[in-house]
């Protein structure tokens, strides 16, 4: 890569409490990112954009909550930050969690109702055909792992994807609002880099629009269903 290519590049941060951090800091880097783990306040301040990996939804709250960063992480959403949450990613960015134990934390931001493990324990983990809104070629091959779904969507929030076929035909399994990005599935596990590449130019494109305008109007929402498109 040279240097005015790594200069333009921008920096995706991995929370890497818990989960598959290093999966998505290799297809973060694939997808034409700089990538790095985050793990303290400090270096969130320096991402233009986070991917919250799957792993366990309530192990990855206490910890964030443990290590100082639940409130950061909130914070970075409600300011703006671009972020992408998979399976445990999804239900940590989601704003209503169904099945979850009573004292579940998230940090939000995603008007989304999602259920935890709604397809099923460990062993009904399963792969299939996605259709993603905004991808050119195939579907995307999608991994589920005691996976989510998203019950119900609000209205700010863009279907990307659903389940089709099966006994789960018609479920939500992929979303946008703004600059929050989920899937319920790992593309980082698949080797095709589609899904974050789309992640990366959404993150691209909003630090460009934050930079022309310093920082005015930044915000989940301020114009985030264009962001894709800029």
């Amino acid at each position: 890569m040279s240097g005015a290519a790594l200069v333009s590049a921008p920096l995706v941060g991995v929370l890497a409490l818990q989960g598959d951090v290093r999966e998505h800091v290799a297809a973060l880097t694939a997808a034409g990112a700089r990538a790095q783990p985050v793990r303290r306040p400090a270096e969130l301040a320096e991402v233009d954009g986070l991917v919250v990996p799957g792993g366990e939804s309530t192990t990855m709250a206490k910890l964030a909550a443990r290590f100082g960063m639940l409130a950061p992480l909130r914070a970075a959403v409600r300011a703006g930050l671009p972020v992408y949450g998979s399976c445990a990613g999804m239900i940590m960015l989601a704003d209503t969690v169904l099945d979850a134990p009573a004292d579940q934390e998230t940090i939000g931001g995603l008007d989304v109702t999602v259920r935890r493990n709604a397809f099923g324990r460990q062993v009904d983990s399963f792969e299939t055909e996605v259709v993603i809104a905004g991808l050119d070629g195939p579907p995307v091959h999608a991994v589920f792992i005691r996976a989510p779904w998203v019950e119900e969507a609000g209205p700010g929030v863009e279907v990307l994807g659903r389940v089709e076929g099966g006994p789960a035909d018609g479920k939500i399994v992929a979303v946008r609002q703004g600059r929050l990005v989920a899937t319920s599935f790992h593309p980082e596990l698949t080797g095709d880099p589609r899904v974050h590449a789309l992640f990366v130019e959404l993150v691209r494109a909003a630090r460009a629009r934050d930079l022309s305008s310093d920082g005015a109007g930044a915000g989940v929402g301020g114009g985030g269903g264009e962001l894709l498109r800029e």
